[in-house]
């Protein structure tokens, strides 16, 4: 009972391990050279990110509110203040203590690195408002202050209502925030 495996012809295996070791090491070379040119890549790409100057929305540094003022004029005559009154345009103002938030609440978004805030907006004057920034202040689980994110809000809010606004985007926020405290700046009358 000779099953005769001497004649299964094993000389077209012969060379298969060393093609296989030179493929390996050429394959080796060929992701070492990938992987330092990607390296570079992203130590440049960084180089350029950081000389890029910082948007106004992230910076870390609290936002002012750009809102003009008119100043009398230094003399004591009134058609001085008068035309100074003419020339520059100053929306009216509205009356905060009558405008507040009702409840509020927030949420992570954007993977975790953007404030999302829920809030009622209650406007309890005679008149509409429009244009209402808000400053939310942020803060860690032991209640220690890490920033502050201002929005202003485009939205009418008519008089004698209240609107809800959802899940409003405020920017980016620190990942140790915990708590968030959102209140009115300032709206002008609509």
């Amino acid at each position: 009972m000779n099953a005769r495996l001497d004649r299964i012809g094993l000389g077209r295996f012969a060379g298969t391990g060393e093609r296989l070791a030179r493929a390996v090491t050429m394959a080796s070379v060929s992701f070492g050279r990938s992987l330092l040119w990607l390296m570079a890549a992203i130590i440049v790409g960084c180089g350029v990110w950081m000389l890029l100057p910082l948007s106004k929305g992230n910076s870390a540094e609290p936002l002012k509110s750009e809102l003009a003022a008119v100043e009398p004029a230094p003399s004591g005559d009134p058609a001085a203040s008068a035309s100074l009154a003419s020339e520059v345009q100053v929306p009216a103002m509205a009356d905060l203590g009558r405008l507040r938030i009702s409840s509020q609440t927030w949420r992570r978004g954007g993977l975790g690195s953007k404030a999302l805030v829920t809030f009622t907006l209650r406007n309890d004057n005679d008149y509409a408002v429009n244009n209402v920034e808000i400053v939310c202040a942020f803060a860690r689980r032991d209640g220690s202050h890490l920033t502050d994110r201002s929005r202003v809000l485009a939205d009418r809010v008519s008089m004698k209502s209240r609107k809800t606004f959802a899940r409003i985007s405020v920017g980016f926020v620190n990942v140790n925030a915990d708590q968030a405290k959102c209140s009115l700046v300032a709206a002008r009358r609509a």
